[in-house]
This record gives structure tokens, C-alpha cells and sequence, in this order.
């Protein structure tokens, strides 16, 4: 795989933060994902975790189990050696996951605002909303929530000038050129335009995150009553 210079930058004295570029797309996405899908199934010793974002991963470390008198210098000569020898890998296939939504009324209360902020109808807002394939880049800002990439900019729309101080789990909303969902009950300043009945974040769960970076999230309408009927707990779309 051809990717641009990749820079290093020490972060601490426990991690270092690997750099691709500074440009949010979908290649550096794919590089970031095929790099730390590699180093978490060729760790090398004193290798603690792997965290990847929008232009870098960050590779965290002990450097008492790192045994180097320079520890960093250390980990950033694998760390280099780690992607020479990963650069001819195959792309991971994503996966696909449908988020049912009832918009709107209860579930969206800011529908109405993102419609009249941008003269179209509430209906169209959906239609525009539903009918994007959304990357998810990464996840983090609260537990499963994911950053998704790809929104059409004719419904973005800036964020409250006030935040609400408690937004329900499997709310959706706005925040300028993104749209995320809320999967735990936290405050936040994103304009509300519907809710999936989704459990996305499950502590008890094997894999806590319904999402992963990588994943390509579809959105669907539901009706009001389809969402009640939705069994607690649920993460599957039926």
C-alpha cells in the first residue's frame, strides 16, 4: 500500500502517537485501520495498547518492559519496522450495520430546527440522512460513540448555543458537518433529530461497542411504534 512520510511524536513517556497525514478521508482511514489491525496481532514485548484516530494511532507502551536505556527510540525502530512490513496488506472488509431511527416529535425534537434552518421539509431531512453510507472513523468522546465521516453538508447545522445537560442513549443528532450517536445517557450540544431503540454500548457485553472503527453504519426510518415494540436490549435490526 503507497501512504505518504509517516511522522512520530512522543506522547509522555508511555506512548507514541504514529502520524499518516492531516487529511480525514477515506485512505487514511485505511491505512490507520490495516496498521493497528497488524501491530494488535504482532504486539511486540512491553506493547500495552493500540489506539487509532483520524490521522494517527497512538501505541502505548511500559517502558520498564521495553528493554532499551532509550525506550522511545526504542518503539518508534519497531514501531517503523511494523510498517515496512505491513505495507503490501489487504484491505479488511467492513461491516455493515442498519441503525433503525424514529425521527422526529419525541425521538428528534431538533427536526424541526434542521429543517427550517435549511428551508426543506422534515421529510426531506430524513430522506437526505438515510440515504448516506456513513464510515465510522473511530470511537471515543464517550463509551461507543462513534465518529462517523460522510454526512451530506446540506443538512449540516451548528451545534446548540446552549448544551442540554442529559441526552438519552441511541439519540441522533447534528453537530456542524457531523452526525453521531449518542449511546449512553451524557450531556451534549448536537441538534436531536431522532432515536434508535439500538443498545449500542452494553458494558456486559464480550464486545461492549455495537461499532468499531472500520464499520459502515446505514440508517433506517422506523415508525414511533416500531420503536416501542423494540425489545430492551436489543442490538440487532430485525
Amino acid at each position: 500500500m503507497e501512504m505518504e512520510e509517516v511522522t512520530f511524536f512522543p506522547q509522555g513517556d508511555h506512548a507514541v502517537a504514529v502520524v499518516f497525514n492531516n487529511k480525514i478521508n477515506r485512505q487514511t482511514h485505511s491505512q490507520i485501520r490495516n496498521f493497528s489491525s497488524y501491530l494488535m496481532g504482532n504486539s511486540f514485548d512491553g506493547m500495552v495498547e493500540v489506539v487509532p484516530g483520524y490521522t494517527s494511532v497512538t501505541v502505548y507502551y511500559d517502558p520498564i518492559k521495553v528493554k532499551s536505556v532509550s525506550p522511545y527510540e526504542e518503539v518508534v525502530t519497531i514501531l517503523k519496522k511494523q510498517l515496512s512490513r505491513q505495507n503490501e496488506r489487504n484491505e479488511y472488509p467492513s461491516n455493515i450495520v442498519t441503525i433503525p431511527v424514529c425521527y422526529g416529535e419525541k425521538y428528534g425534537p431538533d427536526l424541526s430546527y434542521v429543517a427550517a434552518y435549511h428551508n426543506l421539509s422534515e421529510q426531506e431531512v430524513i430522506d437526505i440522512h438515510t440515504h448516506t453510507e456513513y464510515l465510522v472513523y473511530m470511537i471515543g468522546f464517550a463509551p461507543g460513540f462513534p465518529y462517523l465521516g460522510g454526512m451530506s453538508q446540506t443538512i449540516a447545522t451548528p451545534r446548540k448555543d446552549t448544551p442540554k445537560v442529559n441526552i438519552p442513549a441511541g439519540s441522533i443528532g447534528i453537530g456542524g458537518e457531523q452526525t453521531g450517536i449518542y449511546p449512553i445517557d451524557s450531556p451534549g450540544g448536537w441538534q436531536l433529530i431522532g432515536q434508535t431503540p439500538i443498545t449500542l454500548f452494553d458494558q456486559h457485553q464480550a464486545q461492549p461497542s455495537l461499532l468499531k472503527a472500520g464499520d459502515i453504519v446505514r440508517f433506517v426510518q422506523i415508525t414511533p411504534e416500531k420503536f416501542e415494540d423494540w425489545e430492551v436490549g436489543d442490538h440487532t435490526w430485525r
